[in-house]
């Protein structure tokens, strides 16, 4: 669904290339020229040459890819909004038929990495609609339109070299198979190299094909997820309600206390029981008067998958509907801040010295962090929402 789905983990993953022959031609010039040197890379690394014809010989530049890749931004949407919105009523039943449907495949996964079935569903749910929307962009072309482009062809070029593997293998049509424009495959979205490295054979065929096979994706995203540290048996995201009087500088990913602390200051689970053997951080993704959640260790592994707090909570909140989690309490969260007003925030904080990135008009960790300094420092609730009082008080 979001391109840093894949492409922020790959990038944390993947290192400069150094195998590459040193007369390669790394990105840009003639594009056949450019070929023929991933040609020459993936000779060397073993791959059959047969492979690497037929996956490059047909090979072109996708200007929609480049423009897609261009014009790419993060939403600016606030948590109650996104996650209302894409956690629907379609969504649920289907995810809730999807786990009964799979229910031996998810319970191998679960025996075998650790990884409990709603946690793949809700991904699967917010990445293609189970399968639904994959995208329709050849994947060779686009991995070799980025890779030849000069912006970063240290992600997309051992891309390309994995997407040559994948056809040695069989499981890449490379004239056939299309997914989203940044290369990603399949009903949850992985790019080449991590299929490689963590695809799994789940119906049996003999093959990883995670575009038509749901036994295969279910039992890859697990070997993934469990790949990027996820804890087996523990909790990843829990509502609880909040006394008033709280500390509000304590809450936000930056600070993390054991639950048997926070509960001492008076967070109860909404729903359950707290895990107190447990840290965990308090988020409040819209305030202190909004919905509030712990987030227990398990809540990094998504943010490895995905770096936007929003999507990361929204998909960390889903899974735990789909386990039988109620519908959160909204609450009555302050009025936020349009793009705009955003983007003078920004611009005010810079100005006090605070490091908030690119003025954006987005409510990333570093605005985050300068608004919750703030408002302490005007003994305003350090809650890390930005307001329009707030806004009129710098």
């Amino acid at each position: 669904m979001l391109l840093s789905a894949r492409l922020l983990t790959a990038i944390s993953l993947t290192a400069f290339i150094t195998a590459a022959p040193a007369a390669a031609q790394q990105c840009g010039g003639d594009f056949r020229q450019f070929l023929a040197g991933v040609k020459q890379e993936a000779l060397s690394r073993g791959l059959s040459e047969k492979a690497a014809d037929a996956t490059l010989s047909g090979a072109q530049i996708d200007k929609n890819v480049l423009a897609r890749d261009r014009s790419q931004g993060v939403f600016k949407m606030p948590f109650i909004d996104f996650s209302q919105r894409v956690i629907s009523g379609h969504r649920m039943q289907h995810g809730a038929k999807n786990m009964k449907k799979y229910n031996a495949i998810f319970a191998r996964t679960e025996k075998e990495y650790g990884v409990p079935a709603p946690v793949i569903t809700a991904f699967w749910a917010l990445e293609t609609d189970y399968g639904a929307v994959q995208g329709d962009f050849n994947t060779v072309n686009a991995l070799a339109t980025l890779a030849h482009d000069c912006r970063r062809p240290e992600l997309f070029r051992p891309q390309l070299i994995a997407a040559i593997e994948m056809v040695q293998h069989g499981d890449l049509d490379p004239r056939r198979t299309t997914g989203a424009w940044a290369g990603e495959i399949g009903m949850v979205q992985m790019l080449p190299e991590d299929i490689i490295k963590f695809g799994k054979d789940g119906n049996g065929d003999g093959h990883v094909t995670l575009k038509d096979s749901a036994e295969d994706a279910i039992l890859t995203a697990g070997a993934f997820i469990q790949n990027l540290g996820w804890r087996r048996g523990d909790p990843w995201l829990q509502e609880v309600t909040v006394p008033g009087n709280l500390d509000w500088s304590k809450t936000g990913l930056d600070t993390s206390m054991p639950v048997a602390d926070w509960a001492r200051l008076g967070v109860s689970a909404r729903s359950g029981k707290l895990r107190t053997d447990l840290p965990a951080s308090l988020i409040l993704p819209q305030g202190r008067k909004g919905p509030a959640f712990l987030a227990y260790p398990n809540y990094e592994i998504y943010l490895k998958w995905n770096q936007s707090f929003v999507y990361t909570t929204t998909a960390a909140y889903f899974a735990t509907r789909l386990g039988g989690a109620p519908v959160y309490n909204t609450g009555n969260p302050e009025a936020g801040l349009d793009d705009a007003q955003m983007k003078q925030l920004q611009t005010k904080l810079r100005a006090m010295g605070y490091d908030v990135g690119k003025i954006d008009g987005i409510l990333g960790s570093g605005t985050r962090a300068a608004v919750q300094d703030v408002q302490k420092k005007l003994g305003l609730p350090a809650d890390a929402w930005p307001t329009p009082a707030l806004l009129r008080k710098l």
